[in-house]
């Protein structure tokens, strides 16, 4: 009964106010918060294709405008929700808010406009870390780990409106968030794979370490996604979202030239340089949904070490044959991308001349993937239980 006058009356509230609804009901701030994740994970795979094909050759990059324009919506958007709903009595959002340093709005509204200042603030810390030790192509650095923990409060806020919408709006508008917040959810995947990128190169993929890294972090957006929806093959849409988002990279950037500005060059390159082929993550997806469908909210401990098991099993049985595959000269054409590579990379190199990292001793490596099915178990354990907390948000 509490929950039905709740979403009585955030219908009632925002028929009152049309400026809170857009097409099935979705507020223009979600919509808005959408689009800025989207252009910062573009922007994102654009910077990094950019750094390997020309070099860093100005801030002023489109780019990087990409980026940062997730940061400036952020603040728009979710600046007005705060203001408005803090200094508007009739703010229809006033009974779903929560009161931080004397503003009032939703959870998700503080947490993306804070991203969004950690966002901007990361533009010119990169620009003075850039200065001061030299251009580079690393993606883990200070301040691009500002610029993505940004991106990741923008998206975690957004996610958080769009649950808080779900859980009090009617069945349509539930219908429409249910596949936004799988959307955003492919999104963080996608900004997920970018951070641990340089650890799961195809050079790596028959040692222990990327699968630790694919153990700890995908499986949280999965279980998220999957809590949140309750739609059947929601981890599937995920991965696959992240699949067909590179594919499309692979086919798209290499359309456009680019000319090496720095050096040293040891690689000709005359176009956009794509990522490398996504990983097959969309296989154990599929299964992990089958099995999540039929287990539901039963045990979790019990619920996330099969998963973990099944996961990683899969991933290790795909993974393994279809790196090798990446090595030959079957997969160096356009579909699969493995003829592309940055300008700066020595011939002498290892994923230059299609060769796997050693990874010590069988007893080592076994070490590591015993490692990954710890830290699997515990990611989704963590995922699915906030998804499971993300269900009952409101505010």
């Amino acid at each position: 009964m509490a929950t039905s006058a709740s979403t009585a009356n955030w219908s009632a509230a925002a028929s009152r106010d049309p400026g809170l609804r857009n097409s099935a009901g979705v507020p223009w701030y979600v919509w808005c918060a959408v689009f800025a994740v989207t252009s910062a994970t573009i922007g994102a795979y654009w910077d990094i294709s950019w750094h390997s094909s020309i070099g860093r050759d100005t801030f002023w990059t489109p780019a990087h405008v990409a980026i940062y324009l997730c940061g400036v919506l952020a603040g728009v958007a979710f600046g007005y929700l705060v203001l408005s709903t803090t200094f508007s009595k009739s703010s229809p959002l006033s009974e779903y808010s929560v009161h931080i340093w004397g503003f009032r709005a939703p959870l998700g509204a503080f947490i993306a406009s804070w991203g969004g200042v950690a966002m901007l603030t990361s533009a010119p810390f990169d620009n003075w870390w850039h200065a001061a030790y030299g251009l580079d192509v690393k993606i883990v650095s200070p301040p691009h780990m500002l610029l993505f923990i940004g991106a990741y409060a923008v998206i975690l806020g957004t996610l958080a409106l769009i649950a808080g919408q779900i859980n009090r709006s009617t069945d349509k508008t539930q219908r429409t968030g249910r596949w936004l917040f799988l959307y955003v959810t492919g999104i963080m995947l996608v900004q997920a794979m970018i951070i641990i990128q340089e650890y799961t190169e195809r050079t790596e993929l028959h040692s222990a370490l990327p699968y630790i890294v694919l153990g700890a972090i995908p499986p949280i957006t999965l279980g998220v996604g999957f809590r949140v929806t309750r739609i059947k093959f929601a981890a599937t849409f995920i991965a696959g979202f992240y699949t067909l988002l590179l594919i499309g990279l692979i086919f798209i950037l290499p359309l456009f030239p680019a000319e090496p500005k720095l050096g040293p060059v040891y690689q000709h390159v005359t176009q956009f340089i794509p990522p490398e082929f996504p990983l097959l993550l969309i296989a154990p997806a599929f299964v992990l949904d089958l099995l999540w469908q039929r287990v539901q909210n039963r045990h979790l401990w019990r619920t996330a070490a099969i998963s973990a098991v099944l996961y990683l099993g899969i991933l290790l049985a795909v993974e393994w044959p279809f790196a090798s595959f990446l090595m030959s000269p079957a997969a160096r054409n356009r579909f699969f991308g493995s003829m592309y590579f940055w300008y700066g990379l020595p011939p002498t190199s290892y994923m230059a001349r299609n060769m796997f990292l050693s990874d010590g001793t069988p007893a080592e490596f076994w070490r590591g993937i015993a490692l990954a099915l710890l830290l699997c178990t515990l990611a989704m354990r963590w995922g699915l239980s906030r998804g499971a907390w993300m269900r009952d948000i409101k505010r």
